[in-house]
C-alpha cells in the first residue's frame, strides 16, 4: 500500500486557538469501517463548513459518549484484550459499562451520521428509551462488539475550546447489516458520506490525527487476520507543547 502521507502523530499546534483555556477533554469515539472490494475502502464524510471544530475536513464518523451508550444490555461484548487496552490510562474506578459504551458510541454515531448499521440480526426487537438507539434496534440487530478492534487513542491539545479523548475503533463491512437505506440518511454532521479508496484518501483535506490513524489502519490491513487484533494500540497526547506517543 502507498504511504505518501506523513505517518507521524499530529502536531500540538494544529488548529490552535490562542484564547482557549485548559479544559477537561470529553470522552468520544470514532469508527473506521473498512470495505474490501477492488482494494480497501473507508467510510468517511466531510464536516460541514458551519462547524467550529475542524470545518470542511474529511473524517471518520464519530462523536461524544452518551449516557445511553452505557446503559444497554447486550448479548455480545468486547474481547477481554480490547477491554484491557481500553482500561489503560483511564481512572481506576471507570466501569466496564462505560468502557464498553465507548465502542457503542462509535456504532451509534456511525448510524446517526451515515445510516450504516454496524451489527448482526437478532430475533426480536431490542428496546431503548434513547431515540437513536431505538431507531437502530428497529432494524432488528444488535451491535457486533466482538468484531470491533481498538486501534488508536488521541487527546486534543489543551489550547482547544473543544477537547476530546477519542478512541478509534475499526470494523470490517462484513459486520454491518446491509439494507437499502444504508448511507441514505445523513444527520447534517457529515456531508458527502461515501466509501473512499484508501489509496485516494491522502488527497483529501484531512486533520493531522486522521492521517496518523490511517497509518495504523494500513498496518492492520497488511497484517494477518490472526495477528492484527493483538497489535499494540498507539495513544497520542500533548503535554506542555510536546507530542507524546505511548503504546497500549
Amino acid at each position: 500500500m502507498n504511504r505518501n502521507y506523513d505517518p507521524t502523530p499530529p502536531l500540538p499546534s494544529e488548529y490552535r486557538e490562542t484564547a482557549a483555556r485548559a479544559s477537561k477533554p470529553k470522552d468520544a469515539a470514532t469508527l473506521i469501517v473498512v470495505r474490501q472490494q477492488r482494494g480497501a475502502e473507508i467510510l468517511m464524510g466531510r464536516r460541514a463548513a458551519s462547524h467550529k471544530f475542524m470545518p470542511n475536513k474529511f473524517v471518520f464518523p464519530g462523536g461524544k459518549l452518551d449516557i445511553a451508550d452505557q446503559r444497554l444490555n447486550l448479548n455480545s461484548s468486547l474481547s477481554p484484550e480490547t477491554l484491557n487496552r481500553l482500561r489503560k490510562f483511564t481512572q481506576a474506578n471507570t466501569s466496564d459499562k462505560k468502557i464498553t459504551g465507548l465502542a457503542l458510541a462509535a456504532i451509534r454515531e456511525t448510524f446517526e451520521e451515515t445510516g450504516l448499521v454496524v451489527g448482526r440480526r437478532v430475533h426480536g426487537k431490542m428496546r431503548s428509551k434513547n431515540s437513536s438507539w431505538q431507531a437502530y434496534f428497529d432494524h432488528e440487530v444488535e451491535p457486533a462488539l466482538d468484531a470491533i478492534e481498538f486501534i488508536a487513542r488521541a487527546i486534543t491539545p489543551t489550547y482547544r475550546v473543544r477537547r476530546f479523548d477519542t478512541r478509534f475503533f475499526m470494523v470490517s463491512e462484513e459486520s454491518t447489516f446491509i439494507n437499502q437505506n444504508s448511507l441514505d440518511k445523513q444527520s447534517g454532521e457529515l456531508e458527502q458520506v461515501r466509501w473512499i479508496p484508501l489509496s485516494e484518501i491522502r488527497e483529501l483535506d484531512l486533520p493531522g490525527v486522521t492521517r496518523w490513524v490511517l497509518e495504523e489502519v494500513e498496518k492492520r490491513l497488511m497484517a494477518s487476520t490472526k495477528s492484527a487484533p493483538s497489535m499494540p494500540t498507539p495513544f497520542v497526547q500533548f503535554v506542555r507543547g510536546t507530542t507524546l506517543e505511548k503504546l497500549l
